[in-house]
């Protein structure tokens, strides 16, 4: 039985991933995390999900024996969550995004004492389009204008999404470019004309849009587009679990979906 913890379980995330685990029968949620001072710490966390009660209390990070951590949070909480589970030897796969650099480097260093799985996004779609989007962007050329739309719920915090930046880095590897020289953010005013090396991006923000991601490939007389688009916060969740199995009793190191899912990186 493997042993799980959810950090940030009384968010959006956090929770179905919480409701799907009672239909898990491999997996045993032994503890549900918020941060301090959340006005749900002491709730139920599977009644906050919509099912029976677990008498999983939600409760600050605290000691718990585990074998993986699942982190659906924000950066802060991310940051902190990552230096504990290296601290007590618990696997991590977190999908929380808009860490930055120091994230990254966090992420590494905890990699060398536990296996970690730091996805932008675990739905199985978006990571093949993580596989194929470099490719395309190779085969097309520099012929074609890249642009990258992103959109989602009116709540989401960063911008552009995790999974865009992804993407454009994987059309960026593709075409031999550097995305942190090439990426352009919006537009607005009197700009000039487009220049052939840019990849644009673009976030939406509105409503209850759970996900959707479009690169399009501008050139003369036709355009290729890409789209993927999540219409359920399950196949985030489903994806989550899948890589929680895959990452427990792996030695440490950082892994990604691509791997969970046999796909080339």
């Amino acid at each position: 039985m493997i042993r799980m913890i959810v950090n940030g379980a009384a968010g959006r995330m956090g929770r179905r991933i919480v409701a799907l685990i009672e239909d898990e029968k491999d997996i045993e949620l032994v503890a549900a995390f918020e941060m301090p001072g959340h006005p749900l710490l002491g709730k139920d966390a599977g009644l906050l999900a919509g099912i029976d009660e677990l008498r999983v209390p939600v409760a600050e990070r605290g000691p718990a024996e585990a074998d993986v951590l699942v982190d659906f949070s924000h950066a802060e909480a991310a940051l902190a969550i990552t230096e504990w589970c290296a601290a007590c030897g618990i696997a991590l796969v977190t999908g929380t995004t808009g860490t930055g650099a120091d994230g990254a480097r966090r992420l590494a260093t905890a990699a060398e004492r536990i296996p970690v799985l730091a996805a932008p996004n675990m739905s199985v779609g978006v990571n093949v389009l993580f596989s194929i989007v470099g490719e395309v962007a190779r085969a097309l050329g520099d012929g074609y204008n890249v642009e990258i739309i992103e959109a989602h719920h009116s709540l989401k915090k960063d911008a552009p999404s995790g999974t865009a930046l992804r993407l454009g880095e994987r059309v960026a590897q593709g075409l031999g470019r550097d995305l942190a020289e090439t990426a352009v953010h919006g537009r607005e005013g009197m700009v000039g004309e487009r220049s052939a090396e840019e990849i644009g991006f673009h976030a939406i923000r509105a409503g209850d849009i759970v996900g959707e991601h479009t690169v399009l490939f501008g050139g003369l007389g036709e355009r290729v587009e890409i789209r993927h688009v999540a219409t359920s916060r399950d196949i985030f969740a489903r994806g989550a679990l899948r890589a929680a199995r895959y990452l427990v009793g792996k030695r440490p190191g950082l892994y990604s979906m691509a791997d969970v899912l046999g796909l080339t990186s």
